[in-house]
């Protein structure tokens, strides 16, 4: 099954060409084994999901902007009941007054030969923008988390492997499959060996300059998934940096039916928002 990984991660390695690559962890575990664990603690906790969430945007001047919004996650499942790997997400914003009212809107699918779907409503027009696949490594709503951070990056589309396995972590670079589609070269991931969840990320640019910088500030145990509640991704260029913070975080919860179509976009579910 095609796993997308979130980028809520990123550790600095300073000397990558110091590394050694290795195909398996001392546990016996294949870089494969380790990021499809990763992408299972990050993205299928639970069948579905609900968390309130705050954005806090400093530019490399240390100006602040805030977005506060509300995310609903759920995986779908194949004719047998089987969970397939896809799943939809809708994205309610509720502050400041510019920007709410405005849903971002996912279909994201495992097939790699499948584009997710990705759509922005805008209130203020009555307009639905579909979001390019090209567009998916470009600022989500003015902040320095991408559209891809937010929805999820396909491990199919890179090339894994191991070079460092510390007492706590596992630590795997990630060469993309098509380095046409991306502006990186190749990102570093940081797992923790207990948990999975994958705590940070750097990505690198063809000169090995390390220039962005995602990662897990907080991560508790919530009705048994262990759950980042706090993350920061940062511009290591200009300075500038966006943290993120989620409360109220559930799983398994009994949703309507048809919460996941473009009916949500324009009439919000009230009584899920409160």
């Amino acid at each position: 099954m095609n796993r997308s990984l979130n980028a809520l991660v990123g550790i600095g390695l300073m000397m990558v060409s110091t590394l050694l690559t290795a195909s398996q962890s001392e546990a016996g575990l294949s870089a494969i084994d380790i990021i499809e664990k990763a992408e299972q603690a990050a993205y299928y906790a639970g069948d579905n999901g609900r968390s309130k969430a705050r954005m806090m945007i400093v530019d490399s001047q240390g100006r602040k902007q805030m977005r506060q919004f509300t995310i609903f996650r759920q995986d779908r499942t194949d004719a047998s009941g089987l969970e397939s790997g896809d799943q939809d997400m809708l994205v309610f914003f509720s502050r400041p007054s510019e920007v709410k009212g405005m849903v971002f809107r996912v279909e994201k699918y495992s097939d790699l030969n499948t584009d997710d779907n990705r759509w922005l409503y805008l209130p203020a027009l009555d307009l639905v923008k579909r979001i390019a696949a090209g567009d998916k490594r470009t600022s989500f709503v003015g902040s320095h988390f991408f559209y891809e951070d937010v929805s999820g990056r396909s491990i199919e589309e890179d090339t894994f492997a191991i070079v460092e396995e510390t007492p706590t972590h596992y630590v795997l670079k990630a060469v993309p499959k098509y380095v046409q589609t991306v502006e990186f070269a190749y990102y570093i991931v940081s797992i923790d060996k207990r948990t999975f969840v994958p705590t940070t990320i750097d990505f690198f640019n063809e000169n090995d300059a390390n220039y962005r910088r995602v990662e897990a500030l907080a991560v508790e145990a919530i009705q048994g998934f262990h759950t980042v509640v706090r993350s920061k991704v940062s511009d290591l260029v200009t300075g500038g940096y966006t943290l993120m913070e989620f409360r109220g975080v559930e799983y398994n919860l009994t949703l309507p039916s048809d919460l996941f179509t473009e009916r949500s976009l324009r009439v919000p579910p009230r009584a899920l928002l409160n």
